[in-house]
């Protein structure tokens, strides 16, 4: 069933102690850049590095009579439930493709879970658990097509809305949409008319297709700066889709160029180590793809990155995503 409002109070509940409670703070570089008060939301700071805690372990409180849980995920949705399996008790299978960076399946393999390396697709990692559901009664947990999932996320709508109510817009990283699903209808329970936008990298980007296209669809996946932003919705998605659709004001892309430079931003401004999928909403306002109107707030989203690519971000050189070079450049604050 579609989750309510009534829901993302319970997951926090349920949260309490655990994985809540992140710091929203300014950025003075990003408020004087576009020209409002902006926010950053430190969901870096969880446990895990990452907001997939928040859905993930209140899915799995939810299953606690299973043998097990499983789940396919580009990193941070699997050391999610990883964690949460251990914090339970419970075995954990974590399915993944073969473009998912090593860093993330050694951090997995670190929380006590089974690591099953499959494909090079989400899809082909999701098939991967549906197998193990179906031949050894594990309970798959989805990334984001999960209704305690989506309430689990959404506990950061609740946590920003009671920090600044005034909040006017806030900037959503976009992928399988659980976040923003969860943090659209907590804000919009809340202020129906505060603006709520999904921001994602331009190549593979599964959920702005499948809203154009008004069903489902399945996109090349590639290598991204944004990886935690890869994957596909699932053809069969029940609730993070049509959720998407319908509290999303706009979805936004941004490339991998804007990307590279908006991490520089946040390393050098806000002195903050942070995935590409973190500062796509900082990208999108850079790069004036997003007009803002009153205070506004984007989600820092995880820190399990490869440091290696980063410190090459950060130190203006050239990065290799599959077959495609984004060319580097020395950091210099805009005049």
């Amino acid at each position: 069933m579609t989750p309510t409002l009534a829901d993302i109070h319970a997951a926090a509940q349920v949260l309490r102690g655990v994985a809540d409670g992140t710091p929203l703070v300014p950025s003075p570089f990003m408020t004087e850049a576009g020209g409002q008060e902006f926010l950053l939301k430190l969901e870096n700071m969880q446990p895990i590095g990452a907001f997939k805690l928040r859905g993930a372990f209140n899915a799995v409180a939810s299953v606690m009579d299973a043998p097990g849980v499983t789940c396919c995920s580009t990193g941070n949705h699997g050391r999610g439930v990883a964690f949460a399996a251990r914090e339970k008790g419970m075995r954990a299978v974590i399915c993944m493709s073969e473009l998912v960076p090593q860093t993330k399946v050694d951090g997995i393999r670190a929380l006590g879970a089974e690591v099953r390396i499959a494909g090079r697709s989400q899809d082909e990692a999701l098939a991967e658990s549906l197998r193990l559901v179906e031949e050894e009664g594990l309970v798959e947990i989805s990334p984001f097509d999960d209704a305690a999932v989506i309430a689990g996320q959404g506990t950061i709508g609740l946590e920003m809305m009671a920090k600044r109510p005034d909040l006017e817009t806030i900037l959503v990283p976009l992928s399988g949409g659980g976040l923003a699903a969860g943090v659209a209808l907590a804000a919009k329970a809340i202020n129906p008319h505060i603006r709520v936008v999904g921001i994602t990298m331009d190549r593979g980007a599964a959920m702005y297709e499948s809203i154009k296209a008004g069903r489902p669809v399945e996109v090349e996946e590639v290598a991204s700066l944004a990886d935690s932003l890869g994957g596909g919705i699932g053809m069969e998605n029940k609730l993070s889709f049509p959720m998407c659709r319908d509290l999303l004001d706009d979805v936004v892309l941004v490339s991998e160029e804007e990307i590279y430079h908006a991490m520089q931003v946040l390393y050098y401004e806000d002195r903050i180590v942070a995935e590409g999928a973190c500062v796509v909403g900082m990208a999108a306002v850079l790069n004036g793809k997003v007009t803002l109107n009153g205070p506004t707030a984007t989600i820092v989203t995880g820190r399990n990155l490869d440091m290696e690519m980063f410190t090459r971000i950060v130190t203006g050189q050239d990065v290799q995503l599959g077959g495609v070079t984004v060319a580097g450049r020395p950091y210099r604050r805009a005049a």
